[in-house]
C-alpha cells in the first residue's frame, strides 16, 4: 500500500517528516511518496522555484528508504489538482491501494478541492488528528466518515480505495511560514527541518529576501 502526502514543502521541514514516518507505521504502508505542489490552486505561489523545493526534499529523505520524493505535480503543467494526481497514480499502480493523507482541518476543507467527491474512487483517505480530538464532523463530511470509516489499517489494505481512517498523530509545532519567516530575520531554523535542508537555505538564501 502507498501513502500519498502533499503539500507545497516550502521548505520540507521535520513536522512534514514525522507526519509521513508516523503513517507510514501506523498504516503499515510499504512507502510514502512525498508530492510537492507545482501550482497550487487554492493558495499563493511557493517561495522557493519548484528545482529547490525539489532539492531540498530529497536532501531530507535521502537516508529514509520508506520515503520517496514523486515529482509529477511539478513536472505536469497547469495548477495542481489532486484528483490528477490520484488519476495517474492509480493508471502507474492499477492493482495498489493507495491511501492519500491528510490533516483533520484538509479533510473538512475537501468541498472546495476539485471533483472531490471522486477521491474515494481512486483512494482511500486517512485522516490525522490530534490525540483527544473532540470528533464533531457533521454535515455532508459527517455523512462520508460515516459512509466510509474503517476502524484499523488491515481495512485499508483489503481494498484499494474508498475508505476512510482516522488516526492520532502528536502534533509538532513546526510550520514552513515560521522557517520562512525566522530566514529572513538572519536567526537559525536549525532542528526545525533536517541540517541539510538547513544547509540549502542558508548557502542558496532561498528565504532571505521575502
Amino acid at each position: 500500500m502507498i501513502g500519498l502526502l502533499g503539500g507545497s514543502f516550502d521548505p520540507i521541514h521535520c513536522g512534514h517528516l514525522r507526519l509521513a514516518l508516523e503513517a507510514r507505521q501506523e498504516l503499515n504502508l510499504d512507502e510514502v511518496r512525498l508530492i510537492p505542489c507545482g501550482i497550487p490552486p487554492h493558495r499563493a505561489p511557493p517561495v522557493a522555484g519548484a528545482g529547490q523545493r525539489l532539492a531540498m526534499l530529497s536532501a531530507a529523505t535521502q537516508d529514509e528508504t520508506g520515503l520517496r520524493v514523486d515529482d509529477r505535480e511539478i513536472t505536469r503543467p497547469g495548477p495542481s489538482y489532486t484528483i490528477d494526481t490520484l488519476e495517474s497514480l492509480r493508471a502507474e499502480f492499477p492493482s495498489t491501494p493507495l491511501c492519500l493523507i491528510l490533516g483533520m482541518d484538509a479533510f473538512l476543507g475537501l468541498p472546495a478541492w476539485r471533483r472531490w467527491r471522486e477521491l474515494l474512487s481512486y483512494a482511500h483517505l486517512a485522516v490525522a488528528h490530534r490525540p483527544g480530538y473532540e470528533m464533531n464532523v457533521t454535515g455532508e463530511m459527517g455523512e462520508l466518515l460515516s459512509q466510509h470509516r474503517i476502524a484499523d489499517a488491515a481495512g485499508l489494505r483489503a481494498h484499494k480505495h474508498g475508505r476512510i481512517m482516522l488516526w492520532a498523530l502528536p502534533a509538532l509545532d513546526i510550520s514552513s511560514s515560521r522557517i520562512r519567516a525566522l530566514t529572513a530575520q538572519g536567526r537559525s531554523v536549525r532542528y526545525l527541518t533536517p541540517d541539510a535542508v538547513c544547509d540549502m537555505i542558508s548557502v542558496q538564501h532561498i528565504y532571505s529576501s521575502i
